[in-house]
């Protein structure tokens, strides 16, 4: 699951004045797929289905309420399922649709309003969704996500809510409650994984990737050793079972890792410090004596 803000920028995403350029870059794909036959997503909120562009941007830009004019009034939010993930969301767009607006309304938008720290629901947060079925760029089979529009301001038009800021949890000063972005991440990875009975590796963890992204070089190691220890039980049935961690470990060569399910990344560690390198010696090399063969004078070659 990959969850990101996009950055305020001087195109489509430019949050300090109108929604209008985002909410038309949000319609782009839906003329395509309605000259083809293929049924379109509309806009989605909270509780309603198919409701207008029009509606949408009058909602957003009218919900300013003692904002600047260089103030941002929305943000842009991107969900994006992996493709394994969306396999288990359905076997259809429409089923995947669904299910990805049902995520957005049960564990994104609730989590989204907790994280504020300001006693807020998911009913106190204005916001639209509108779902894309393709990605420019992509090799994928899949590549539904979901584009989220939320108003700077809460339904009321009274409370100032910033994804953006770096205060967290704060009670003092101007800033109230703040937000955590890491906290978020990983509680919509878990909502998921509630909603949908998904089983997730530690591979494809929020905290496994910022880890192995951000993390110092001890922290990196710490979690490819937890990783190495949780493959270390694997069922009776598979090959490699009770010989040892060898064919999960990054450092052997590809051709010993043919039966291992497990793709550890090479982050160039393990030779550095030796810390997951075998010490495992070749049993069949003990056992057969060394036989010598003659050599012999390669031609062209003078001595």
């Amino acid at each position: 699951m990959h969850i990101d803000f996009a950055p305020p920028s001087n195109g489509t995403y430019n949050n300090s004045g109108s929604c209008r350029q985002l909410a038309n870059y949000m319609e782009h794909e839906d003329l395509e797929r309605m000259e083809k036959g293929i049924y379109t997503e509309g806009f989605f909120n909270l509780t309603d289905d198919n409701i207008y562009k029009s509606k949408v941007i009058k909602n957003i830009d009218s919900n300013i309420g003692q904002l600047l004019k260089t103030d941002a009034k929305f943000y842009a939010i991107h969900v994006s399922p992996s493709e394994k993930e969306l396999r288990l969301m359905g076997n259809t767009e429409q089923e995947q649709a669904e299910a990805m607006k049902r995520y957005i309304r049960k564990v994104v938008i609730p989590e989204y309003a907790k994280n504020f720290n300001k006693g807020l629901s998911a009913e106190d947060i204005k916001f639209y969704g509108k779902i894309h079925f393709s990605r420019d760029r992509s090799d994928n089979e899949l590549n539904m996500h979901c584009h989220l529009i939320v108003s700077r301001k809460d339904q009321t038009n009274k409370k100032k809510l910033s994804p953006l800021t770096n205060h967290k949890n704060t009670t003092k000063g101007t800033v109230k409650g703040g937000f955590d972005r890491k906290n978020l991440f990983q509680q919509l990875e878990q909502g998921f994984d509630k909603l949908f009975s998904y089983q997730r590796q530690l591979t494809e963890t929020f905290e496994y990737c910022n880890t192995m992204k951000n993390g110092s070089i001890s922290e990196q190691l710490k979690m490819q050793e937890r990783q190495i220890n949780e493959t270390k039980v694997q069922p009776a049935n598979q090959l490699n079972v009770g010989t040892a961690i060898q064919p999960d470990i990054p450092t052997l060569q590809q051709s010993e890792n043919k039966q291992s399910n497990i793709n550890m990344p090479d982050l160039g560690l393990s030779s550095v410090l030796g810390l997951f390198t075998p010490d495992v010696a070749n049993k069949e090399d003990e056992k057969a004596p060394m036989k010598r063969k003659k050599k012999k004078p390669k031609r062209g070659f003078r001595q």
